[in-house]
């Protein structure tokens, strides 16, 4: 049997036998609902259980079934600490998944170790760099080579140069202000000139609040940039690379 896989957890979020015993068999957590509305079932594996549904490959995974993945991992993270799989992951069967949790025991219980209590938080920065006629002259290069060519190509590298300094700056700034414990930062060019600048705060649970806060500081601090926030939110940039691909396919 395959299974469709959401995340790892801590068994004992999901058991109400009171006595603490381990389950040995997968069990269902009722208030859920997994992709295409199959059933979710907790799969024991020592004091771990992965978050699965049973799957049949009859059809591609869609938009519909990436918020299907989502919620179910945020149900679990109202419960518990989680480390999350990534959409499409699916274990042929139950000794692939056995294996594959087996074969990183020690990294999950780092990792649930470390996340425990912990939060996301997700920040996007747009800071506008250029002018509209400013953006038009830079993407465009003369049709010819020579000393016109190689002009425009240091320009455009000197625009370049400069974009990345002041993304460094920005997120020297906001690392600053907002004191994450850990942080993941990606930077990119948009196509209406400037910069977006996503970043992923791992933050204490309960410093949510505060973290609020800050946020409204920085919208007053960082003037030529637009802040938007979203979170807390499983700890999705902050699980081991391991977790998402050893023992499975993927559907995406």
């Amino acid at each position: 049997m395959a299974w469709y896989a959401y995340c790892i957890t801590e068994q004992h979020a999901f058991l109400n036998n009171g006595n603490g015993a381990r389950a040995r068999r997968p069990f269902t957590i009722a208030s859920m609902r997994g992709i295409a509305g199959s059933p979710v079932l907790a799969y024991p594996s020592g004091d771990f259980a992965v978050i699965v549904s049973e799957y049949q490959r009859t059809g591609e995974l869609d938009q519909k079934s990436v918020l299907e993945h989502a919620r179910v991992i945020s149900e679990c993270f109202r419960n518990t600490t989680v480390l999350p799989f990534k959409f499409g992951t699916v274990f042929e069967t139950d000794d692939a998944l056995r294996r594959a949790v087996r074969a990183n025991r020690k990294a999950f219980t780092e990792s649930v170790a470390r996340l425990k209590g912990k939060a996301e938080m997700h920040l996007k920065v747009m800071v506008h760099d250029m002018s509209h006629r400013d953006l038009l002259t830079d993407s465009v290069l003369p049709l010819s080579a020579g000393s016109e060519y190689l002009c425009k190509l240091r320009e455009i590298a000197s625009r370049d140069r400069e974009r990345q300094s002041k993304a460094r700056a920005v997120s020297v700034q906001v690392h600053k202000l907002f004191s994450p414990l850990e942080e993941e930062v990606s930077c990119k060019k948009v196509d209406k000139g400037g910069l977006l600048i996503d970043i992923a705060h791992l933050i204490d649970s309960k410093g949510v609040e505060k973290y609020h806060n800050r946020y409204s500081a920085a919208t007053r601090q960082l003037k030529d940039c637009k802040v938007a926030i979203s979170g807390p939110w499983p700890p999705y940039h902050f699980t081991p690379g391991k977790l998402r691909t050893v023992g499975s396919n993927t559907g995406t």
